[in-house]
């Protein structure tokens, strides 16, 4: 998972809409989102190479998504970090008491956003000035964007991207924002040279990766999810309902599939 964008509005009907692209390379084995055979609770893609998951919901309402942290290094880790989603998503923990107890030097960079049902935490795992690991975040209402940098590091892609949720409020209904989404994510424009951020993978790639959606001979955008969580009433703090729209792009941006479900605390309707 390689951009994210999201509105978080805990005091509104539609508390959570959240947009985003999947980049990975294409030889990579994963399936599209489904319940799973082993934990059936759980509502997502998954990487069949690892078994964790980029992005995935639950019966319980929880929602976990996760990207990478740019920084090339040598260092290699034991543990995947698709398994902290997986993990929160099978936990009992809040998402701020399941933030705080990742142990972070296991994994390689991440950025991870947790919601329980109630409350939206955001984590990450690097070190701060002091050497030191920061907090994880609870998050109040507003307009959000995350690619392989920090919370609201104003790439170009994710400013482009973010803009996007300003219009939502306008639009009629779930399906009509999830289209309004989609079209956002499917951009291809590439930043000018002078607005790419210097993460130490060189300027062409840094080129190629500037896009909402990427598209290359081995390695690209696989998949756009757009997430709706309503609440379970309006005077409720709490989550009712999930809307869920899967797009896997085939080849590239024109050539796709769709899926688009409804879940609930206890049923999946189609």
């Amino acid at each position: 998972m390689c951009l994210i964008v999201f509105n978080w509005q805990p005091s509104e009907k539609r508390m959570l809409t959240l947009a985003s692209n999947r980049d990975e390379f294409y030889a990579r084995p994963s399936q599209n989102a489904h319940f799973w055979d082993d934990y059936p609770n759980i509502f997502g893609g998954r990487d069949l190479k690892m078994k964790g998951t980029w992005l995935a919901t639950s019966k319980n309402m929880r929602l976990a998504a996760i990207t990478n942290y740019r920084s090339p290094s040598s260092q290699t880790f034991s543990r995947s970090r698709g398994e902290i989603p997986f993990l929160f998503l099978n936990s009992t923990l809040s998402a701020i008491d399941y933030a705080q107890k990742i142990p972070k030097r296991e994994f390689a960079g991440f950025n991870v956003i947790l919601f329980d049902g109630k409350d939206l935490v955001y984590c990450h795992n690097q070190k701060n000035s002091s050497n030191e690991y920061d907090a994880a975040t609870i998050l109040p209402a507003g307009h959000y964007g995350l690619s392989n940098h920090l919370l609201n590091t104003p790439w170009p892609k994710v400013k482009k991207t973010k803009n996007a949720l300003e219009k939502i409020d306008i639009l009629n209904n779930n399906a009509e924002i999830s289209q309004h989404l989609l079209s956002a994510l499917q951009n291809t424009e590439t930043a000018n040279d002078n607005q790419l951020p210097n993460t130490g993978v060189g300027l062409g790639t840094e080129r190629l990766l500037s896009s909402a959606f990427i598209t290359s001979p081995v390695y690209g955008t696989r998949t756009s999810t757009i997430i709706i969580v309503e609440k379970l009433a309006v005077t409720s703090p709490y989550a009712g309902q999930v809307f869920f729209h899967e797009r896997q792009y085939l080849k590239n941006v024109n050539q796709f599939n769709d899926q688009v479900h409804t879940i609930t605390p206890t049923t999946l309707q189609t």
